[in-house]
């Protein structure tokens, strides 16, 4: 039996690689494709495929032009929204998932509500309220309005991993003598360390790609992601010089997650079988 079955293992050990690499091929298909497009000349972008002359032309274009300030204006802002929404949302998400009150699942559902609406449909009274307050145009005023994206993203991811933690981890801190707050910081976050890194890369991801935010509430204070429609102009597109400004764009992404790939598996994963 053993001998019969080892020819069909190794097929279905071949299958299931052939299968994972098809797979990888696909997923990443699109960046290879954008790659491509970034190294080809205006001149060939249309007439070839795979075979042309690369060039680094598009990359010293969008290089030697303003376009890294727009990325550090995206860096600044993505990255504060993120470490505010981890200040506010850390603490709102363990109270979701530890006390009970009045409307409490209410309550959280409202929180992700806010995720689910279009931007299109807040976008009108948020612009005349940041015109009113003065926040239009202002790093602070796309911090601000960028919780709305990851603010309720941290809150329930956050919340799962704080109900699989025991509650009598934190009572046994609390007979050593812990407070709340040192239970908090020294107990709990670091147990759900993998979820506070993996939560906030996914809300990193989200605030570097928002579109519509920066689009409409700033004019000076504009984003990599925004700033690339310069490239579209009116009589003629440069595909070359998009897909670069986009391969740039991409790369704290790609960078962030290589880096914390290890508690970004274990978060995306820890608390994911509940009972």
């Amino acid at each position: 039996m053993n001998r019969s079955r080892s020819p069909l293992a190794k097929i279905g050990k071949t299958l299931q690689i052939f299968l994972l690499l098809f797979y990888a091929l696909f997923a990443l298909f699109p960046l290879l494709w954008m790659f491509i497009m970034s190294i080809k000349p205006d001149s060939q972008m249309l007439t070839t495929t795979f075979i042309f002359t690369p060039t680094l032309e598009n990359y010293a274009t969008v290089l030697h032009s303003d376009y890294m300030q727009f990325f550090c204006n995206n860096l600044i802002v993505s990255v504060a929204a993120v470490l505010v929404s981890l200040v506010v949302g850390a603490p709102a998400a363990y109270a979701l998932a530890r006390f009970q009150f009045k409307l409490k699942e209410d309550i959280a559902f409202t929180i992700l509500s806010f995720r689910f609406a279009p931007e299109i449909l807040v976008i009108l009274p948020l612009y005349l309220i940041y015109q009113r307050l003065g926040l239009y145009d202002t790093y602070f005023g796309l911090i601000w309005v960028y919780q709305l994206i990851t603010l309720p993203l941290l809150i329930w991811i956050l919340r799962g991993f704080f109900e699989d933690i025991s509650p009598d981890i934190e009572a046994a801190a609390q007979l050593d003598g812990y407070s709340w707050w040192q239970v908090f910081l020294r107990v709990l976050l670091p147990l759900v360390k993998p979820g506070l890194v993996a939560a906030g890369l996914l809300c990193f991801i989200f605030a570097w790609n928002s579109f519509t935010f920066p689009l409409l509430l700033s004019n000076n204070v504009q984003t990599s992601t925004v700033i690339a429609l310069r490239y579209l102009a009116s009589d003629t597109v440069h595909y070359g010089q998009v897909a670069a400004a986009a391969a740039i764009s991409a790369l704290p992404e790609v960078i962030l997650a290589l880096l914390i790939q290890k508690h970004l598996v274990r978060g995306l994963s820890f608390g994911a079988v509940k009972g």
